[in-house]
C-alpha cells in the first residue's frame, strides 16, 4: 500500500478515527474542574503511526471541530483546534515510519503534554476564564506530568496489540 496516495482505506480509517476520537474525548473523558482526563489521543496516535503527521493533524483538527459542534461545552475557542492540529503533527513527526517503543512514545507524549497541553492550552484558558497563566499552570502541571507515561504505555499497547496485527 502506498503511503503517499489518498486511498479509500485511508479515508475510511481516518473517518473512523475522527469519530472514535470525538467519542473518547467527549463521552469517555473524566472532567474535574478545569482538568480533563481523556483518551482521545489514542486515535490520533493511530493515525500518526499509520499515515503520518499531515493526516493525523487534519484528523485531529476535524475531530476537535466536530466534537465542539456536536458536544459544546462552553464557548468555542479556535486556539484548541490549533492545539489539536499540533498534537497530530507532533505524534506523526515522532512516531511515523519508526518502531513504536516506550521511549519513543514517551518522547511524543512528553512533547504533547508539556508544550501543547500544559503550556499552549493553559495559555488558551487564560483568554477564556480570565485567570492568570501561572495559577492555571500550577493546577494543570501535575496532571500532565502524570499523563506522560500513561499515554506512552497506551500508545505502545495499541501499536503492539492492534496495529501490528493490521500490518500483517
Amino acid at each position: 500500500m502506498s503511503r503517499s496516495r489518498i486511498t479509500t482505506e485511508k479515508i475510511v480509517v481516518t473517518g473512523f478515527m475522527i469519530a472514535l476520537s470525538v467519542v473518547l474525548s467527549k463521552l469517555v473523558s473524566i472532567n474535574i474542574s478545569f482538568l480533563r482526563i481523556g483518551f482521545g489521543f489514542l486515535p490520533v496516535a493511530v493515525l500518526a503511526i499509520m499515515y503520518g503527521p499531515v493526516i493525523a493533524a487534519i484528523g485531529n483538527g476535524l475531530a476537535d471541530l466536530l466534537g465542539a459542534w456536536m458536544f459544546p461545552t462552553g464557548t468555542f475557542f479556535p486556539g484548541f483546534t490549533v492545539s489539536a492540529v499540533l498534537t497530530g503533527l507532533i505524534f506523526g513527526w515522532v512516531l511515523y515510519r519508526r518502531e513504536v517503543t516506550f521511549a519513543r512514545a514517551s518522547i511524543a507524549s512528553a512533547i504533547v503534554c508539556l508544550t501543547v497541553n500544559l503550556l499552549l492550552n493553559t495559555w488558551w484558558l487564560t483568554f477564556i476564564i480570565g485567570k492568570g497563566f501561572t495559577v492555571l499552570l500550577a493546577s494543570r502541571a501535575v496532571k500532565e506530568i502524570v499523563a506522560i507515561p500513561i499515554m506512552a504505555l497506551l500508545i505502545v499497547v495499541i501499536d503492539r496489540s492492534v496495529l501490528k496485527r493490521i500490518r500483517q
